[in-house]
């Protein structure tokens, strides 16, 4: 009996620490594939998949230098895509486009950053046609059953959203942190 539970407990351990092992793996392997897939979009070809039965792509690359963030903008917002990056809302402006163009992302992973991102802090965006700079102008936690995002503006923005808050136990709920960036002129990067 003893040496039946001890090789069951032996067996658990084992399937705890390969699942545990697993999702890190993948989630690296992704990170590449999507690297792979962004190349190959600025090199030209459209809608590239960074494997063959995903449902998105690489439509844009958000860096935050001083917190040492570099990811993958995929299009599309279902919880598939959200899973593997950040992702361009469908009915917004494509990113870098002139409007205001909203990323979504989860608060435990891709966009826990945003926690840590101040007023001032820039942002590089980088999208087939351009790369440009951008400045945090705004950080506001907002009820997402009471508030509505400017889609209807001329301005350049880039709005970044994710669940809050970033540590909550229970994912879910209304409340959304909002955080918005306009570029920045060249001439103020000198």
């Amino acid at each position: 009996m003893n040496r039946w539970i001890g090789k069951s407990l032996i067996a658990a351990a084992f399937i705890c620490l390969t699942n545990a092992a697993w999702i890190p793996a993948k989630a690296v392997l992704a990170q590449h594939l999507l690297q792979q897939a962004w190349q190959r979009t600025l090199a030209g070809e459209r809608q590239v998949k960074p494997w063959p039965w995903a449902d998105t792509w690489p439509v844009a690359r958000l860096l935050a230098p001083d917190h040492g963030v570099d990811l993958i903008v995929l299009a599309g917002g279902s919880g598939r895509t959200l899973a593997f990056g950040p992702g361009h809302m469908d009915g917004t402006e494509p990113p870098g486009g002139a409007g205001n163009s909203v990323i979504g992302g989860h608060r435990d992973t891709h966009f826990a950053f945003l926690g840590d991102l101040t007023v001032t802090d820039r942002l590089l965006l980088e999208t087939t046609e351009d790369s440009f700079w951008l400045q945090v102008t705004d950080i506001q936690v907002v009820n997402s059953a009471e508030a509505e995002l400017n889609l209807w503006t001329e301005d350049r923005l880039l709005t970044l959203v994710t669940c809050y808050p970033l540590d909550a136990q229970v994912p879910g709920g209304p409340l959304r942190l909002v955080v918005t960036a306009e570029p920045v002129p060249a001439l103020a990067m000198l």
